[in-house]
C-alpha cells in the first residue's frame, strides 16, 4: 500500500473513533447550546432550536445523560445551556452534578422554549439561538456531530465554518475499498492503531458489562442470554445489543463511535471482541480484527450518509461478521463474500429513531454478519443477481448505498412525519 493511502486509512481511524457519552444526536444539541452559552456569556431567557427531521428522530426517545432521566431536544439544549462543558465536545455532559441536574430542571420550567423542524434539505442540521442580557448567540452544527459551521452574536458573526456537508474538514472516505482495507490491516504497523482501538475495545466492553448486569430499557441483552444461551454465538449479539441498553437508556458512561454512531462503534466491535475471547486470539490478532470491522463499517456508510432511513446498524453487523471472518483466517475473498451474504439479509431495516428497540435491531444485525460469515465458511453465498446483490463486493455496496440514499428517501420523510406528529 502506498504511503498516502496508508496514512488516509490511519487518519480516517482517529476521525472516526472518537469518544461520546450517550446518544450522539442529543449530545451534538447540548454541545451547540454549550457553545452558544458561552457565546451569549449569561443565562438566556429564551431558546430556539432548529433541527432537521433526523435529528428529531434521533433526539426523541433517548435519555440524555446526567440529566435524571430526561428526554428530547429542550432537555439536551438546556442540559447543554446550564452545565454543558463545551471544549469536550461529545463528552460536553460528563460532568454534570447533582446540583446541576436540578437547575437544568428548573430552568426547562422557566425559560421560554420552541423547537421547530429545520426544512433547508440538510439531512443533519442543528441551529440554536439563545437570548439574554440585551442580545442573543446563535450556533449551527451541519453535516456531523461536532462540525459547527457559524457562530454569530448579536447577529455579527464570530466564527464561519464549512458548509460542504460538514465533510470537508474530513479525509477523503473515497480512498475505501474493501480490498483496500484487508491490504491495510495485513500491513498496518499496530502502533498507528493501537491506542484508538484499545480504547474503543475498553470503552465499549465497559458500558456492555454494565448492560448485561444491570436493568437499561427493554433488557434485550439479557433476555438474548436467558432465552438463548451463552454459546458464542449468541453472546455476541448479546454483548452488542446490552452495550446499546444502557447507552439508549441514560447509562453515563462512554462508548467510542463509528460513523457518528455509538451503537455502530459497539456494534462493529463487540461481536469481534466475543469472538476473539472465545477463539484465544492473541492481542495483535483482535486489533487488526476489530480496525477491520471499523473500515468495513465506515466504507458501507460512506456512501449512505451519517442519517438516513437506512439502520446504520445493518453496516456495523456487516463489519463484525468481516471482522469475525478475519479471526478465522479469512482474506480479501472470503471478507468479500462475508460481507454479500450479510448485506442480502437485512438491507433496509428501517432507522425509526434512537430508542430501546435499536438493541434489538443491533442483534438482528450481528446475527446477520455472522450467517453471512458461517454461509462464507461453509462455501455457500448468495450469487449475483440475487436482489439488489451484483458481481462483486464494491457493486453491491453501491446498491445498497443508492437504495439507502435514494431509494429510501421518502421512507425517510414518512418515518419522520409518524414519529413527529404528536410532539
Amino acid at each position: 500500500m502506498d504511503g498516502c493511502t496508508y496514512k488516509a486509512y490511519v487518519n480516517i481511524l482517529n476521525e472516526e473513533l472518537l469518544p461520546a457519552m450517550g446518544c450522539t444526536e442529543p449530545i451534538s444539541v447540548a454541545y451547540a447550546a454549550a457553545i452558544a452559552k458561552n457565546t451569549l456569556k449569561t443565562l438566556p431567557e429564551r431558546v430556539e432550536i432548529s433541527v432537521s427531521g433526523n435529528i428529531l428522530k434521533n433526539v426523541k426517545s433517548v435519555i440524555v445523560p446526567n440529566t435524571g432521566g430526561l428526554k428530547g431536544v429542550k432537555a439536551a439544549a438546556a442540559a447543554g445551556i446550564i452545565a454543558g462543558k463545551a471544549d469536550k465536545k461529545l463528552q460536553v455532559l460528563e460532568e454534570i452534578t447533582d446540583t446541576e441536574i436540578a437547575q437544568i430542571k428548573t430552568f426547562l420550567k422557566t425559560a421560554e422554549f420552541k423547537v421547530v423542524q429545520a426544512k433547508n434539505g440538510c439531512v443533519f442540521d442543528i441551529g440554536v439561538k439563545l437570548y439574554g442580557g440585551g442580545t442573543d448567540a446563535f450556533v449551527r452544527i451541519e453535516g456531523h456531530h461536532t462540525n459547527v459551521v457559524e457562530i454569530t452574536r448579536g447577529g455579527e458573526k464570530v466564527f464561519c465554518g464549512c458548509e460542504n456537508s460538514g465533510e470537508c474538514a474530513l479525509t477523503d472516505r473515497s480512498v475505501l475499498s474493501v480490498r483496500g482495507i484487508a491490504e491495510f490491516i495485513d500491513c498496518v504497523k499496530l502502533e498507528d492503531i493501537e491506542e484508538v482501538i484499545s480504547r474503543q475495545i475498553e470503552f465499549n466492553s465497559a458500558i456492555a458489562e454494565e448492560g448485561l448486569k444491570n436493568e437499561y430499557g427493554a433488557n434485550v441483552g439479557k433476555i438474548l442470554l436467558k432465552a438463548f444461551g451463552n454459546d458464542v454465538h449468541n453472546l455476541a449479539r448479546a454483548t452488542a445489543a446490552a452495550g446499546s441498553d444502557a447507552r439508549m437508556n441514560g447509562c453515563n458512561l462512554p462508548v467510542v463511535i463509528v460513523s457518528g454512531s455509538g451503537n455502530q462503534g459497539m456494534t462493529a466491535s463487540l461481536p469481534v471482541v466475543v469472538y476473539a475471547k472465545n477463539m484465544n486470539a492473541d492481542r495483535e490478532k483482535l486489533l487488526r480484527a476489530v480496525a477491520l470491522s471499523d473500515l468495513i463499517t465506515i466504507h458501507l456508510k460512506t456512501g449512505i450518509g451519517r442519517l438516513s432511513a437506512y439502520c446504520g446498524a445493518v453496516s456495523a453487523g456487516a463489519g463484525a461478521g468481516a471482522g469475525v471472518c478475519y479471526l478465522y483466517g479469512g482474506g480479501v475473498d472470503e471478507i468479500s463474500r462475508t460481507i454479500v451474504n450479510a448485506l442480502a439479509v437485512d438491507s433496509g431495516v428501517i432507522c425509526d429513531g434512537a430508542k430501546s428497540s435499536c438493541a434489538a435491531k443491533i442483534s438482528t444485525a450481528v446475527d446477520a454478519g455472522l450467517l453471512g460469515m458461517e454461509m462464507c465458511r461453509n462455501g455457500c453465498g448468495f450469487l449475483s443477481g440475487d436482489g439488489i446483490l451484483d458481481s462483486g463486493v464494491e457493486k453491491t455496496i453501491d446498491n445498497v448505498c443508492d437504495l439507502a440514499r435514494n431509494g429510501m428517501r421518502e421512507t425517510d420523510e414518512e418515518i419522520i412525519r409518524l414519529m413527529i406528529k404528536n410532539v
